[in-house]
């Protein structure tokens, strides 16, 4: 198990540099009709843990990982930033997301999972884990990709949007 689980961080750090709690229902989409841009980000050690963990809570219930896309963590990185400004947790403008994710990456499916107050990424995943409409997103055998974005605000607590699509 240990070693599935290297291989698969490994995979997953491999991706992210390689590619470039409210749902909304499944559309329609042609696979050549969006080529996806190449952007760069850096990953805090804090979202790869996050990402490791979920992954292994999908691959515990035999639901594939998901891949992180950096275009979906832009949006999630501008959704944690909006919810510091704010002072405050919420899914405010997922519209707005959902849309984006539309255009940008031809998302057919969108949810997303915020948080913030853990100051692990173990009781981040658990939390959302024990939440029954967040688990749903989780444990989404449609989703295929996500995006995340972990951030302190000025008092040290750590805000956390989590974006997942299905391509």
């Amino acid at each position: 198990m240990k070693t599935i689980t290297l291989k698969f961080t490994f995979a997953l750090l491999i991706s992210a540099f390689l590619f470039s709690c409210t749902t909304d229902e499944d559309g329609l989409y042609s696979e050549n009709a969006i080529e996806l841009e190449d952007i760069s980000l850096s990953y805090t050690a804090m979202e790869f843990e996050i990402t490791s963990l979920i992954n292994e809570h999908r691959d515990s219930i035999g639901v594939p990982p998901l891949k992180v896309v950096n275009l979906v963590s832009k949006e999630a990185i501008g959704h944690t930033n909006y919810m510091i400004n704010e002072g405050e947790v919420s899914h405010d403008n997922f519209s707005s997301r959902h849309q984006n994710l539309v255009n940008k990456v031809a998302a057919t499916k969108v949810g997303e999972n915020v948080a913030y107050g853990y100051s692990t990424a173990q009781a981040v995943v658990n939390a959302w884990i024990k939440s029954n409409s967040h688990r749903e997103n989780l444990e989404n055998e449609n989703y295929t990709s996500f995006g995340i974005s972990t951030k302190k605000d000025a008092e040290g607590r750590n805000y956390f949007t989590q974006i997942f699509i299905k391509r």
